[in-house]
């Protein structure tokens, strides 16, 4: 089996745990989790790492080398978190597919594309689908998982 670069997650430190779509990844060994706001020097390098954002573009096979960079939050705290990512060019910026949609029931105004605003777990489902990675797992624990993959005739 190939191995990957672990995806990290930087979740803000007031996420709730309870409504998280990230519960359950915690432990495996592919991801990464750091609280915001971290230190600098408790990240890992993240050199050639995809930060995932709206306006990029989209995500391919040809991406399949580099690690993700998951920012875990609401859209309101990732709109602050993501600033010290933007613009530097030691990392790769994408977007999902437009045609992506969530089944996440968004109950904030602050999304800029309620439709196209996925979930944490969501986003790299289908950042794992496109790349060719093994997605066995990460959908287990997501209470809106059917409607996730029926919405985007996925599996």
């Amino acid at each position: 089996m190939q191995q990957f670069p672990q995806t990290v997650v930087i979740r803000h430190r007031l996420e709730n745990l309870k409504k998280c779509s990230l519960r359950g990844l915690e432990n495996r060994d592919d991801f990464l989790f750091f609280r915001f706001p971290y230190q600098e020097l408790e990240l890992p390098d993240l050199s050639n790492y995809i930060v995932l954002t709206i306006d990029a573009p989209p995500l391919t096979k040809e991406d399949l080398a580099h690690g993700l960079l998951v920012i875990d939050a609401t859209w309101r705290y990732a709109e602050k978190m993501i600033q010290p990512f933007l613009g530097k060019s030691q990392y790769i910026y994408r977007s999902l597919p437009y045609h992506y949609r969530t089944a996440y029931p968004r109950r904030q105004n602050d999304c800029p594309d309620p439709t196209r605003g996925l979930s944490s777990v969501e986003a790299i489902f289908l950042s794992y689908h496109i790349l060719g990675r093994d997605t066995t797992g990460l959908l287990d624990l997501y209470y809106w998982k059917n409607n996730f993959l029926e919405i985007n005739q996925l599996e």
